[in-house]
């Protein structure tokens, strides 16, 4: 019984260094861990690559045989991995009951309404490996409240597709304010708390005012589903790393499974519960941000909606 991540998010969003130091952080655990390159135009794999779908098909082959631009020539290789599904269920056999982390592409149609990727994924399921999508995308897209609400249904989104566990990743949160300051405090953008005060935030810019009506739209429908929150990632620190694997394991059921001796992992699941996530996520804005602001800003946006 295999478990396993399935490592999903945009270009940039940093899977395949997610997937390099997490490959480094089992190694040294204990853990045996094959990772799985399912993107075809990754070419520079920094990773042990335990089974490569470029050994299958060829993003640059495909696009010039059929005359496809990148979008469309990975939506085919997925196809092409689809139909071929028992070349990737052979190199899975040799890795026994290893740990695997699968790689994949950064095109987000292709976990939005493209239908390959999932039903490769119901494959895996079916051949008895218990997964959890870990979907990143990058924290700096927190200090621009119209991209984070495009992350917001991008992840909603993902979720409702991809039907297995589920855990949205803020990456690179030690970069969070590269691109400005928070206007909350971070636990507002991880647990994703009341949206009417980044509406406030939107209306006063003079694009988001043109939408006002569009933007309460898009934050009822996050609200009213109530599924996305985030936690937070710094793959370069062990502090980091070690509080999403926790997160992770509970996700894909590994903190249950008959991996270590005895009955550990029962215990280490009751003993490390979620009660102190709001406290770590103040801890991590005292270490990677300068941000005090998002009280004030609350409160501020809060006496202009009484008036």
């Amino acid at each position: 019984m295999p478990f396993g991540q399935i490592v999903i998010g945009p270009p940039g969003s940093g899977k395949t260094t997610y997937c390099h130091g997490m490959q480094q952080f089992f190694n040294a655990t204990g853990r045996k861990v094959s990772v799985i390159n399912l993107d075809p135009a990754n070419d520079h794999l920094p990773y042990d690559c335990a089974v490569n779908v470029s050994d299958l098909i060829s993003l640059e082959e495909s696009m010039d045989e059929l005359k496809l631009g990148p979008n469309g020539g990975m939506m085919y290789c997925m196809e092409f991995l689809e139909k071929n599904f028992d070349w990737l269920e052979e190199e899975l056999k040799a890795l026994g009951d290893d740990y695997v982390l699968f790689d994949l592409p950064g095109q987000v149609e292709l976990f939005t309404h493209h239908d390959s990727v999932k039903n490769i994924i119901e494959k895996l399921v079916k051949l008895d490996y218990r997964l959890v999508t870990v979907h990143l995308v990058d924290a700096h897209y927190c200090t621009d409240a119209t991209k984070y609400i495009a992350v917001l249904l991008l992840s909603l989104k993902t979720m409702i597709q991809i039907e297995l566990p589920h855990v949205n990743v803020l990456s690179k949160v030690d970069l969070i304010e590269s691109y400005g300051e928070l206007a909350f405090n971070l636990d507002f953008y991880t647990e994703v708390q009341d949206l009417s005060y980044l509406l406030g935030q939107l209306d006063d810019s003079p694009f988001g005012q043109k939408f006002k009506d569009l933007n309460r739209a898009l934050c009822n429908l996050v609200e009213d589903f109530s599924l996305v929150a985030f936690h937070t990632l710094c793959i370069e620190d062990k502090e980091s790393v070690l509080e999403l694997v926790r997160v992770i394991d509970r996700a894909n059921g590994y903190v249950f499974g008959g991996q270590l001796h005895g009955n550990e992992n029962l215990i280490f699941s009751a003993t490390t519960s979620d009660h102190g996530f709001v406290s770590n996520i103040m801890e991590i804005q005292e270490k990677w941000t300068d941000s005090g602001h998002g009280a004030e800003y609350i409160e501020n946006f809060a006496d202009s909606e009484e008036k």
